[in-house]
């Protein structure tokens, strides 16, 4: 269970339906303890804790550089979704879902700026352009004071 509700620009049903999916339909953003925060029409963001499984480095107790990758390519593919969704507004929650059926990373860059420390951390990812057949996006990951850990750059394939 949500501990605080998802701020979204969507429906109710749509938001509901695209948070199931991804914080638990994608078995891998489970591991991962990701939880959606906000839902625009070209962004998202997310969180995640701190746990001992997602530790990379035990001597200094740093968050593993997989989870930091992973969690921006996950989030770039949720602010794809969600600009897909806002183009399609008048479509039914389940016919914008269905919509990602073919969404897929076809391209991902990630530049770690400093060290995964902390009890928690925050990812957002911004769409830069959704095309017809390509869209490109821009992410950033933060710790709980709010400094910049990661950013990176993915390409989807959106058809």
């Amino acid at each position: 269970m949500k501990q605080n509700p998802v701020r979204s620009i969507f429906d109710p049903e749509f938001t509901e339906r695209l948070c199931e999916m991804f914080e638990r339909q994608i078995c891998f953003n489970q591991v991962l303890g990701l939880q959606i925060e906000s839902l625009a029409a070209d962004a998202a963001s997310a969180s995640l804790q701190m746990r001992p499984e997602l530790i990379g480095h035990f001597t200094h107790q740093r968050l593993h550089g997989g989870v930091i990758s992973a969690t921006l390519d996950a989030m770039g593919g949720l602010a794809v979704m969600a600009a897909i969704g806002a183009r399609h507004p008048l479509e039914s929650a389940e016919a914008r879902l269905q919509r990602f059926g073919k969404l897929g990373t076809i391209d991902l860059r990630i530049d770690y700026l400093r060290p995964g420390h902390g009890p928690a951390f925050r990812a957002t990812a911004q769409v830069l352009r959704l095309g017809s057949r390509v869209a490109s996006t821009r992410m950033e990951f933060f710790d709980t004071e709010d400094r910049l850990l990661s950013c990176g750059a993915g390409a989807y394939i959106v058809s």
